[in-house]
């Protein structure tokens, strides 16, 4: 076995013929979360912990132990992500980089849910669509999932959910596509069960831009003004 190149050879003579053969050692990281409490700094037992794989693959789903943790083996040299979310506390994404074998810890600090709730609206993460597009995306569920939790908790909470587009297409089209934005939002807040009457949507086109770019925005530009905002209506 040559551990610089990592390769190593065995030969057989199984079958009455002399075989050479190439072999490589499996790869793998150990990639241990604790899930905690951000402000207070307590173990999360209960938690939820998904890794995603660099296509955005969800490979596992675990609960957190009474330490917090949950550890999964995950292929070498190539790059993760771990979504830990619990019931009362802000969802979050982080990244694990690729690593070449060994051990990884990903601290996973949960904010209390309180915390995206503010006066007038409640803040989460971009809701970003694809170009053209109005359906909800997995990332975009995660961040809905948010708001399913914080209108779970304030049973009394009214919202009303503004739909965005970039400045691409006719006013028009804009308008519609927003509206069909605000349609699949509002659908899968209460296909999460929060009642219908709790929440409205609204499209606006391409009228608000969160980044007034004009005809020369870029790509990234394009994508932030695309968006949804959450508004307490009560």
């Amino acid at each position: 076995f040559n551990k610089d190149k990592k390769v190593g050879f065995l030969s057989s003579n199984r079958g009455g013929n002399d075989d050479i053969y190439v072999v490589s050692p499996i790869c793998g990281v150990m990639v241990t979360t604790v899930v905690t409490d951000a402000k207070t700094g307590a173990i999360l037992s209960n938690a939820s912990v998904s890794i995603v794989d660099d296509r955005k693959n969800v490979i596992a789903t675990e609960t957190s132990d009474a330490k917090g943790q949950v550890t999964y083996r995950v292929e070498c040299n190539r790059a993760y992500t771990v979504q830990a979310s619990r019931d009362g506390y802000e969802g979050a994404s982080f990244e694990v980089a690729k690593q070449d074998g060994g051990d990884r810890r990903v601290d996973a600090k949960l904010q209390p849910i309180e915390t995206i709730v503010r006066e007038t609206e409640i803040v989460l993460n971009p809701i970003f669509f694809e170009y053209d597009k109005s359906n909800v995306t997995r990332e975009g569920a995660f961040e809905l999932d948010k708001l399913v939790q914080v209108m779970k908790s304030n049973p009394a909470l009214t919202i009303l959910a503004k739909a965005h587009t970039d400045n691409r297409g006719s006013d028009a089209y804009n308008l519609s596509l927003s509206d069909r934005r605000a349609k699949s939002t509002v659908q899968y807040v209460i296909s999460k069960g929060i009642a219908k009457n709790r929440i409205t949507g609204k499209g606006f086109g391409e009228a608000e831009p969160k980044v007034d770019c004009g005809e020369s925005c870029t790509e990234e530009q394009h994508a932030q003004n695309r968006r949804s905002e959450f508004l307490i209506v009560k």
